[in-house]
């Protein structure tokens, strides 16, 4: 409850309990609210906390899309279904990730899960239905966890705190949650399809810790400090969306991008 709470929506939000794994109790509900649009993001989001949490990663995404899918289908319901997904099951060409790259070969049991949770969402859409996958790269936000790179940076900078993090040669794409919100809306009014929904601009961990820490006056290398345990295991250099993934945003509703690079870290600096 401290998001809504924090983001005082709490009176705006209606809870029901959901089993995703039982069919009947995804029935019972669509049938109470009768909803036009249906937004699947659960599932265990970690990497990390993913090679400790198999089972229920690949069943809290592939197995509970699938039930819901199996309702929509049995029942030929035409409400929309979306699925938040991950940028990192695909490979990326030349750092860029577009819906014509190849699949990842990546082991990661979250990336496996995502990967054939994207399969099935096509496989199901040619029985009539309408589904999307709304595939992101990094989408951040002052309600992330402190563990999450630009929140525990900003965090350190504004408390003066010497910090502890892995590779800060990556460069990542970065998105504000609130455009990212703004645009999963836009992407509801269209065909259904797959959307790769990001700013398409890349950032790297040096950069963020220096203009985080810039931003209180400090000089990030005395603040911080490397460790090998926070390093991933074939981890791209550079994975970025393409930029031209959000051209149908500016096309349709000359919608774009403003917040990303050093304007997201001082948002999320400021937000603390």
């Amino acid at each position: 409850m401290h998001n809504y709470n924090y983001l005082k929506i709490q009176k705006k939000v209606k809870f029901d309990k959901l089993d995703i794994k039982n069919k009947n109790s995804i029935q019972k509900i669509i049938s109470k609210y009768k909803p036009e649009k249906i937004f699947y993001f659960a599932g265990q989001s970690s990497l990390t906390k993913s090679l400790k949490n198999q089972k229920e990663t690949f069943q809290s995404h592939y197995n509970g899309t699938k039930n819901f899918l199996d309702v929509l289908k049995e029942k030929n319901l035409k409400i929309k279904f979306f699925k938040a997904n991950s940028g990192y099951i695909f490979a990326p060409n030349k750092g860029k990730i577009d819906l014509n790259c190849k699949f990842s070969s990546n082991k990661n049991p979250y990336v496996k899960a995502q990967k054939e949770t994207f399969k099935l969402l096509k496989k199901y859409r040619q029985f009539g239905l309408n589904l999307s996958s709304l595939v992101f790269m990094q989408v951040e936000s002052p309600l992330r966890p402190n563990d999450f790179l630009i929140k525990k940076i900003c965090l350190g900078a504004k408390n003066k705190d010497k910090i502890t993090v892995g590779n800060i040669n990556t460069f990542r794409d970065y998105s504000w949650i609130t455009e990212v919100i703004k645009a999963i809306i836009l992407s509801t009014k269209l065909p259904s399809k797959d959307f790769i929904i990001s700013a398409g601009r890349k950032i790297s961990g040096k950069e963020i810790l220096t203009a985080a820490y810039k931003l209180n006056k400090l000089d990030f290398r005395k603040y911080y400090s490397v460790s090998k345990k926070f390093y991933r295991k074939n981890e791209d250099k550079i994975l970025t969306g393409s930029i031209k993934n959000s051209s149908y945003l500016k096309k349709n509703f000359n919608f774009r991008f403003k917040i990303f690079g050093y304007s997201l870290v001082k948002k999320m600096y400021k937000s603390l």
